[in-house]
């Protein structure tokens, strides 16, 4: 039923009040910071992509219309060159307009894509968010699932010749769409539509199947969103908060090894309830958006960390069950990964890396507040810190309004950089903050010796002001520089060729044995010796917001012409561990379980 709610939109600008006096000393002025340069250009077109997002707005401000966008990087015809799907939100019921399609492209390679998207199955009525990518049958190509609102889709790839819809067969149907065939009708629809965002493939059990982990985000309907108002300055609507609607749960999805999978949320712990409100009744926590499949305490059992909006984060723990199996307790707010100064903020696209060894993950958050950088201060407790102030992070990041985020050595020297790419949800956003506007420049922070972050102040095409929703990264051109795709929502996705020079570089591709570990080899840790160094990198699904970045592993090298040795801990129980030594520097490895 609709409700009688009213949510303001309010901007709150801080004043800074300056006096100043005299005081019989001397001042300097502190000279400009030095210009940091990290180059990345736009190889869009020249690439052959066009692709844009169509995000439905046309004045009613639902909800879902100002989030949906992702990419997933995957090499669907297991050629070795990473493909690019986007995926695009759509139009309404009711509707004349052009509702878009999800779009594939094939590298082609020489730096070009070629269009595949006929192999995609037909269009179903949805509107989609997000997906990732992961070889669930473990037959040697990846499949695709597809996170929307009114129903997920998942895709079957048929040995990279074309995708089959699944998802009824696999026992994921979770389809809500309103069967209202007017605008009218769908304006009034108050029963509840699915409303997913990220997801995540993981082996939570350990038996080599990967199993799938979505994030829902809120409890939401066309009417329930139009029941409430929602003003800007002037009578403007604005899109209505997630403070307005109620939580709801994450699922989580066993793969059972015959194609279906079958539905563990409460069994498996995932499903976070607590008493709200003044009658005490007890409700979904959680409104999730970003989720990352990790192993902080590094037993080889894959942990999950999940971003929520407005409300406290996730961090579940892979447990025994007590019956020989697995399962996860939610322990955010005893690991301290819940909030941040005390209080929850407004998360959306999360990653994970090891700085200086320490794992550590990043949460970006909404506009006015910093970045989160959740370090591991004590694995043994498991008790984590925000160490986003004393890494540099903070101030530069408090600003913009945060989606895509993923740590990746853009420079090659070694160390994790970090980008965040930003743009506000309200398109109206000037008429209640002067000079602001909806599009803004993504963020780019090198990684430094000491484990702090310095804004880059030059990344070339790549500092543009953009509308971002999901990214990722890739080395689409074959030269060992990570590259970088973006969804811009309700607008050209792009596509940015790293530009830097002067380092070199080594490329692990992990491939499991489809046994006891999975093909993709998803939870897998690797560490890597090279220059008297040591390094580690985790295999992990998606990652930042609605996406999924390549698998491969790039390490750079400042020095050297080879990395001494690799040794692999094989996701899955009791799947071993693997060294490799010797690796050639300037070439992709493929590194295949034994």
């Amino acid at each position: 039923m609709p409700r009688s709610a009213v949510a303001v939109f309010a901007a709150v600008v801080p004043l800074l009040a300056v006096a100043v006096v005299g005081c019989g000393c001397t001042t300097r002025t502190p000279p400009p910071p030095a210009a940091v340069s990290v180059p990345f250009t736009d190889a869009t077109v020249a690439a052959g992509i066009r692709f844009t997002h169509q995000n439905g707005a046309a004045g009613k401000k639902l909800l879902p219309e100002t989030m949906s966008g992702g990419v997933v990087v995957l090499d669907f015809d297991a050629d070795g060159r990473p493909d690019l799907f986007f995926v695009n939100g759509g139009t309404w019921p009711g509707s004349t307009a052009d509702s878009g399609r999800d779009a594939l492209y094939r590298n082609a390679g020489g730096g070009k894509f070629e269009d595949a998207s006929k192999l995609l199955p037909p269009a179903r009525p949805r509107y989609a968010m997000g997906g990732c990518a992961a070889d669930f049958d473990n037959d040697g190509v990846p499949d695709l699932f597809v996170t929307a609102v009114g129903g997920n889709r998942l895709y079957h790839n048929a040995g990279g010749k074309g995708f089959e819809d699944v998802t009824e067969r696999a026992g994921l149907t979770t389809s809500s769409w309103p069967t209202a065939a007017t605008a009218a009708e769908f304006e009034k629809w108050n029963r509840p539509v699915s409303f997913p965002s990220s997801a995540t493939w993981l082996d939570y059990d350990g038996d080599g199947k990967l199993d799938l982990f979505v994030c829902n985000y809120v409890t939401w309907s066309p009417a329930n969103d139009l029941a409430i108002r929602a003003v800007l300055p002037g009578g403007v609507r604005a899109y209505v908060p997630p403070t307005q609607f109620p939580g709801t749960h994450c699922q989580l999805f066993r793969n059972l090894g015959d194609g279906r999978f079958r539905e563990v949320t409460f069994d498996a712990g995932i499903e976070v309830s607590e008493p709200t409100g003044m009658n005490g009744a007890v409700q979904p926590v959680g409104k999730a958006l970003g989720v990352i499949q990790c192993d902080p305490d590094g037993d080889g059992w894959p942990d999950l960390l999940v971003a929520n909006d407005t409300v406290r984060n996730f961090f579940f723990h892979n447990v025994p069950d007590g019956t020989g199996g697995r399962k996860f307790e939610e322990i955010g707010l005893a690991a301290n990964a819940a909030y941040s100064d005390g209080r929850p903020r407004g998360g959306m696209g999360i990653d994970a890396a090891y700085l200086n060894g320490k794992f550590a993950a990043v949460i970006a958050n909404f506009s006015n507040e910093p970045n989160t950088l959740l370090t591991l201060a004590d694995p043994k407790r498991m008790l984590f810190q925000d160490a986003a102030a004393a890494a540099g992070l903070a101030a530069p990041s408090r600003g913009p309004m945060k989606f895509g985020a993923f740590f990746f050595d853009a420079d090659l020297d070694g160390r994790p950089d970090l980008l965040t790419l930003n743009g506000h949800l309200e398109p109206d956003i000037g008429l209640a903050r002067t000079g602001q506007t909806q599009a803004e420049p993504p963020q780019l922070f090198r990684g430094l010796a000491d484990g702090r972050f310095e804004l880059v102040t030059d990344a070339g095409d790549l500092g543009a002001p953009m509308v971002a929703r999901g990214s990722a990264y890739l080395d689409f051109d074959g030269d060992g520089r990570l590259d970088v795709a973006v969804v811009a929502n309700g607008g050209s996705a792009k596509l940015f060729r790293n530009a830097t020079s002067g380092n070199n570089w080594v490329r692990l591709k992990l491939v499991g044995d489809g046994k006891k570990s999975n093909r993709d080899a998803i939870g897998a840790t690797a560490e890597v010796t090279a220059g008297g160094e040591v390094r580690r990198f985790h295999v992990t699904g998606s990652r930042g917001y609605q996406s999924q970045s390549e698998l491969v592993l790039t390490v750079g090298l400042v020095s050297g012409t080879k990395v001494d040795s690799v040794t692999v801990k094989w996701p899955g129980q009791d799947a071993g561990k693997q060294t490799w030594s010797d690796l050639k520097a300037g070439k992709e490895h493929r590194l295949d379980q034994k």
